[in-house]
């Protein structure tokens, strides 16, 4: 019974309930725009998608469903989004007090991400910051598509509404068919959609972290120096380099002027990065941009956040451990801190079975479609990481593939966070050591 109640299995399963729901929430008439039934893999893929917080989707969001089956995929993202932040963040107290029982002083020192007190008034903090950022961003949507689109106010309420709260979940959902395309120009959409992706993509203990010591950097934890540091790097980078693949593509940049160039770039950049958005057509970008993404939608966010990926720190982690490995030291070390040998062992377990999810379902699509290699591995990052974007070819692929990557979704969702948790909890020290040996590396 223990091992059953065990949080990594509670997660799993919690979502695999809330993923059935929805499957047959959205198989019911009501739930079509047409009232037909709904196919129960189209269903599922859905549910699965928004739960998920992917954005994948096989069939047209705002036509396919009606206003109840949008309302469900709403509901199914508002919940995959906040319930991951909360058990997460939860799971990462119950992390903290496993190691405060071992080692008081220095796991209260060197951990100090979350406060070790009273977990409900931590659930409330998120949920006090999911309600005023999704408030915040649907009414400036909501005026900003009435007042300049001349949509009527329920519309307009209700399409900044479904926006407001995918973006920040970093579902990448929307009920138009051109995804944010028809935006392009308008920063006033785009922006507010910018901050809502980073605010629940960065995570909760980088929030909590800021919201109590944001004046006083010095003594921000290491993880929120590395988080708030990968990201910015990511975001810089991804941009300069969109802007440098794609400035004189004709089919997506180059007709632009300059400042919508900026703007598009930058948005591209932050929504790589598992928010799935898009505002240019991710089919005709440059090979060399489907490139910076698969880094980008591998990477993912923040840890306990609503983005997906592989995290922000767990590639921070890698990084300086290479760093202190080339440099000859035997620690790896940032901002006058040390990481500690066990995140380093999660990190590179993080990364290497990532990677391996990621060979194995290419491979798998590959055998069973004849779509171009390179469209394969961006679905599949981006299925992974729960990203969302695709290059167009989700709807056409096979049964058995639409299968396989709703799998990847599942996994990437949750597979990362509860295999990073289970590692740290049920960690403990061998009564013996074997004789040490060196093999040859490299």
């Amino acid at each position: 019974m223990k091992s059953l109640l065990h949080p990594s299995r509670v997660v799993t399963l919690v979502f695999l309930v809330v993923i059935l729901l929805g499957t047959a929430l959205l198989m019911l008439p009501i739930s079509h725009a047409d009232g037909a039934a709904t196919p129960w893999l189209t269903a599922l893929f859905t549910a699965v998608s928004a739960v998920c917080v992917t954005g994948l989707v096989v069939v047209d969001t705002g036509t396919y469903w009606s206003i109840f089956g949008q309302a469900v995929i709403l509901l199914l993202f508002q919940l995959g989004g906040f319930g991951m932040m909360t058990i997460a963040t939860l799971l990462g107290l119950m992390v903290n007090r496993s190691f405060r029982l071992r080692t008081k002083m220095a796991a209260q020192f060197e951990s100090r991400l979350l406060g070790l007190g009273d977990i409900t008034s931590v659930a409330k903090l998120v949920l006090v910051v999911t309600f005023i950022l999704e408030l915040a961003v649907t009414l400036l949507l909501t005026l900003r598509l009435h007042l300049a689109y001349d949509l009527p106010w329920a519309d307009a309420a209700w399409s900044g509404l479904f926006h407001a709260v995918s973006a920040y979940n970093n579902a990448g959902f929307s009920i138009h068919a051109d995804n944010l395309m028809r935006y392009a120009a308008d920063a006033l959409i785009l922006l507010p959609v910018m901050t809502a992706i980073v605010i629940g993509g960065i995570g909760f203990p980088v929030l909590h972290d800021l919201r109590s010591k944001f004046t006083d950097p010095r003594h921000w934890s290491l993880h929120t120096k590395l988080t708030l540091t990968g990201t910015a790097v990511l975001l810089l980078g991804g941009f300069f380099a969109l802007l440098l693949f794609e400035w004189s593509n004709a089919k997506t940049l180059g007709p632009m002027p300059v400042a919508d160039k900026l703007l598009s770039a930058a948005f591209a950049s932050v929504s790589a990065r598992t928010a799935g958005f898009n505002s240019v057509d991710i089919a005709v970008l440059t090979h060399e941009s489907w490139a910076l993404h698969y880094f980008l939608m591998f990477v993912g966010g923040g840890s306990a956040g609503t983005a997906g990926g592989v995290k922000v720190g767990t590639v921070a982690i890698l990084v300086l451990l290479v760093i202190a490995e080339i440099r000859g030291r035997s620690d790896s070390e940032a901002f006058g801190r040390r990481v500690g040998v066990s995140e380093q062992r999660q990190a590179i377990t993080v990364m290497v079975l990532g990677s391996a999810m990621i060979v194995l379902g290419t491979m798998l699509i590959l055998c069973e479609t004849d779509f171009p290699t390179d469209q394969v591995i961006f679905e599949v990052i981006s299925a992974f990481g729960t990203v969302g974007l695709s290059t167009g070819i989700t709807a056409a692929l096979p049964d058995s593939s639409q299968l396989t990557l709703a799998l990847l979704m599942f996994i990437g969702r949750v597979g990362t966070i509860t295999l990073a948790t289970s590692l740290a909890l049920g960690e403990h020290r061998m009564p013996y050591r074997y004789p040490e040996e060196h093999p040859i590396v490299g």
